[in-house]
């Protein structure tokens, strides 16, 4: 059910027809304005057939969001139709209605009726969107290295070769796609950019980006027969103190399909002249590179949240990943929002695969409850990057029956750390 919106405002599907007063809304909920030549550099990837908002009184929007088509990789099988939440944003001066309520209720309707059964979102401001039951699913990992902290070796590293050039949209972009999707093969949450405008807007470089540093460089590996095997999208900004150089390398973007072409990858970088750091883009918690330094104490690792999960229609999204382990609860679900969802479900897994995973069935049940959650922390869950004894030992969940949250713990968990390399 929709949330009641004050009298004269309702919910709207907008058209790219009102493109400008939609980026509008985006601009003064977010303080930002992009000069003429960032706009005419970054492609338009707002999905107009997915953008909504809220239309005040007078005809004008007070409040927009959008979505992306998203098909969401998960533990163990085929990614998920999911709905990739973006472009959420109110006029500072229409806060305080129920505008985003209306919105994300609108959304959910949305999602249900095109059959996503998971949507998903970075968050701008990390206490919102727990109230509308979604849960921060995973981690990424930015670290600064010193230049010239040693590796561990690895075996094949030095057949490849590193190449460096100036980063080319046109001529660069089927590399950097052909690794990004190759690396995050088996990585729950690891989205393949499936349409031009969103590879596009990956590579796009306006100088406004810039902060004064050079355009983006490409470092990429390859082995004898050319085949990219890893690469970095990079830039530096000159920086002397006292004649000593000082320049930072920072990685936006990077990405490596086996050990021995990460560690030639980080090899390169951490050996570039006239530099003093590097400074990662987003990785996953359990990136090789922190197995390779020789000293980890040599990096400043930062961890942010990265992808939130929310299970949009709960049986279809549970059964659309697999499990660790075998698994017989049956949890007592809380969800406000979407009320299907809410009640007993027992969780059955079924016989196990040749890859030692398991396939599970949702279905309602009238027995005692094992595990009683909140529909958040199932979607924190769901790409196996969150412990579920972890949220019980924080009262987020409660063992009714004694080993159940063991066994849960168990089989949602999954060997590789989800992460979520487009910020939508």
């Amino acid at each position: 059910m929709t949330p009641a919106l004050p009298d004269g405002y309702r919910l709207v599907r907008v058209p790219l027809s009102r493109n400008d007063e939609f980026r509008e809304v985006d601009h003064l909920a977010f303080g930002y304005e992009p000069d003429p030549e960032t706009v005419a550099q970054v492609p338009d990837y707002i999905e107009w057939d997915r953008a909504s908002g809220v239309e005040a009184p007078d005809g004008s929007l007070a409040a927009v969001h959008a979505s992306f088509d998203f098909e969401l990789p998960v533990p163990g099988a085929a990614p998920v139709e999911c709905a990739g939440l973006t472009w959420v944003g109110t006029r500072p001066d229409q806060r305080r209605r129920g505008l985003l309520s209306a919105m994300i209720a609108d959304h959910f309707a949305h999602c249900q009726e095109r059959g996503e059964p998971v949507s998903a979102l970075y968050a701008a401001e990390s206490s919102i969107y727990g109230r509308f039951g979604y849960g921060s699913a995973a981690d990424e990992l930015r670290v600064t290295v010193q230049r010239g902290a040693a590796l561990r070796d690895v075996p094949g590293s030095e057949d490849l070769v590193v190449r460096f050039a100036k980063l080319d949209a046109g001529a660069h972009g089927a590399l950097v796609e052909r690794v990004h999707e190759a690396a995050g093969r088996g990585r729950p949450g690891w989205i393949r950019r499936s349409t031009d405008t969103l590879r596009a807007t990956a590579l796009a470089d306006p100088p406004a980006w810039r902060q004064g540093g050079e355009p983006l460089r490409l470092a990429s590996v390859h082995d004898a027969d050319g085949e990219p095997r890893a690469y970095a999208l990079l830039r530096r900004k000159e920086e002397w103190v006292d004649n000593i150089p000082k320049t930072k390398v920072v990685v936006r973007e990077s990405a490596a399909v086996d050990a021995a072409a990460a560690h030639r990858l980080w090899s390169f970088l951490l050996d570039m002249d006239l530099t003093a750091s590097v400074q990662s883009g987003p990785l996953p918690v359990d990136d090789r590179v922190r197995s390779l330094l020789v000293d980890a104490r040599d990096t400043a690792p930062k961890i942010t949240d990265n992808v939130w999960v929310r299970l949009v229609d709960l049986p279809a999204a549970l059964a659309a990943r697999r499990y660790s382990g075998p698994l017989d609860v049956v949890l007592d679900v809380a969800d406000t929002r979407l009320p299907a969802n809410a009640g007993r479900w027992r969780l059955a897994t079924g016989e196990v695969g040749p890859d030692g995973a398991y396939d599970l069935q949702a279905t309602r049940t009238e027995d005692d409850a094992d595990l009683a959650l909140d529909v958040r922390e199932l979607g924190a869950a769901y790409l196996g990057g969150r412990s579920l004894a972890a949220f019980a030992d924080a009262g987020l969940v409660e063992e009714r029956r004694t080993g159940a949250l063991q066994a849960a713990s168990a089989a949602f968990a999954w060997p590789l750390a989800p992460l979520c390399t487009w910020g939508f």
